[in-house]
């Protein structure tokens, strides 16, 4: 049997999450037998404390432990031979940040399998953080609505919620969002302001969570059509939902469809332009890689500033994605320093909430923000498949590696070595050499 780590988080200091909470590493240990290290930690949500009470051994390192389960990226030298690594690599795109860490684990003859990739047949992912992104999203967004309106000399209610990662709960943020929901229901929404539209793109978990925060405030309900042809109430707040059928335009008279989009992206064309000069809060939830058209490109922002079209005031960019959906997302923040506003007129951007533009929130680990909720919710996911983990017999060649299909299809290498659904990231990897 092989046994379980549950390594502490180090690629960013305010990240609190586990992949296995007390309550599950109990049950594993009580009931099942299995041995669980988890590597002593002062900033993780759950307490070292909690986790001996619940059976699990704890330690400085996870050196004698077989499958070693995180939830960010690795320190690039970190891989042992034959040992097992359970992480979000943020590899499968062939992201050039993460390159020098897949070819040091391939390098050094180790497993890698990605919660992302474990899924159903149909592609529907078992194991994810998606809800709770959209849910501290739009609590970021929130915030940092409250807080650009003031720089520009406007006092709303927006002001009396905080960063997501300073309530000491999610229900506790819920209801200080409900709350200031109240005060515009009274009438403390500035008419400057109204109508303030609030876009969300996307219907997946993401989407979901933020429109759960959305919904806490008073709004009318508009349709991505309205919002095209400004057919939108004259004060208040108003909230849009827009997916991929409502924006994506086929090239050349193509009629879009869903599946025909996901296999030929680059048949579509964006036209969330005609979208832009009606919008004041635009809250980015989908998928995006390099194969998508932008939702939102930069001379879009451009000409609309210049002709004095341009009434978005801020961007909450969830998926996150550098120059890739949202074009003026420069960067990835972190939680100590979330907000930067983006000039479209000179291509550049200040960090924190001054300046001529828009205010940006792009923190790239929201979950980490609701770290106890996100880590339970989390954990029941991954709990069922950690027998198979203890169980498998990872020296076999990777045709005998006996794990379940979802499992064995996250797979990204297994002894050092690419697996077949993933040789295409050898191109990407020290230039091709591994």
């Amino acid at each position: 049997m092989n046994k379980i780590g549950i390594r502490h988080e180090d690629k960013y200091a305010l990240e609190r999450r586990t992949p296995l909470v007390p309550s599950d590493v109990g049950e594993l240990v009580q009931e099942h037998g299995i041995e669980v290290t988890v590597q002593s930690c002062g900033k993780r949500i759950f307490t070292d404390n909690e986790f001996e009470m619940a059976g699990a051994l704890i330690s400085s390192n996870l050196d004698d432990c077989d499958v070693i389960l995180g939830v960010k990226e690795m320190p690039q030298h970190y891989f042992v031979k034959d040992k097992a690594y359970l992480f979000f690599s943020h590899v499968i795109k062939g992201q050039p940040y993460n390159m020098p860490m897949l070819g040091n684990l391939l390098r050094a003859g180790s497993t890698l399998i990605d919660y992302e990739k474990i899924e159903r047949p149909a592609g529907r992912r078992l194991i994810f953080f998606g809800r709770y992104a959209g849910l501290a999203g739009m609590i970021n967004t929130f915030w940092t609505m409250g807080q650009r309106f003031k720089k520009l000399g406007l006092d709303t209610p927006f002001e009396s919620i905080k960063q997501a990662y300073r309530y000491s709960s999610l229900e506790e943020a819920k209801n200080e969002i409900f709350a200031a929901g109240e005060r515009i229901t009274e009438g403390e929404l500035p008419s400057e302001i109204q109508p303030l539209v609030i876009a969300v793109t996307g219907d997946g978990n993401v989407s979901r969570g933020a429109l759960e925060i959305l919904d806490l405030v008073p709004a009318i309900e508009v349709s991505a059509n309205q919002l095209r042809n400004g057919d939108i109430p004259e004060t208040g707040i108003v909230k849009v939902n827009i997916i991929p059928k409502d924006y994506m335009s086929g090239k050349d008279g193509r009629v879009f469809e869903l599946n025909d989009y996901i296999e030929n992206p680059e048949e579509y064309n964006s036209e969330i332009e005609y979208y832009l000069s009606n919008i004041n809060v635009f809250v980015n939830g989908i998928y995006w890689d390099e194969r998508y058209p932008r939702l939102i490109k930069k001379n879009w922002l451009r000409r609309l500033s210049n002709n004095s079209n341009l009434k978005l005031q801020v961007i909450g960019d969830i998926t996150c994605d550098v120059h890739g959906s949202i074009e003026c997302t420069e960067k990835a923040t972190e939680i100590e320093d979330p907000v930067f506003v983006y000039n479209p007129r000179t291509d550049s951007y200040l960090m924190g909430f001054d300046g001529e533009g828009i205010a940006v929130m792009a923190v790239d680990i929201l979950p980490s923000e609701l770290p106890a909720e996100a880590s339970e919710h989390f954990s029941s996911a991954l709990k069922p498949f950690i027998k198979d983990l203890v169980m498998a017999d990872f020296s076999k060649d990777f045709d005998d590696l006996d794990l379940p299909l979802p499992l064995k299809n996250a797979v990204i290498a297994h002894k050092g070595e690419l697996t077949e659904g993933y040789k295409y990231l050898s191109k990407y990897v020290d230039g091709g050499e591994v």
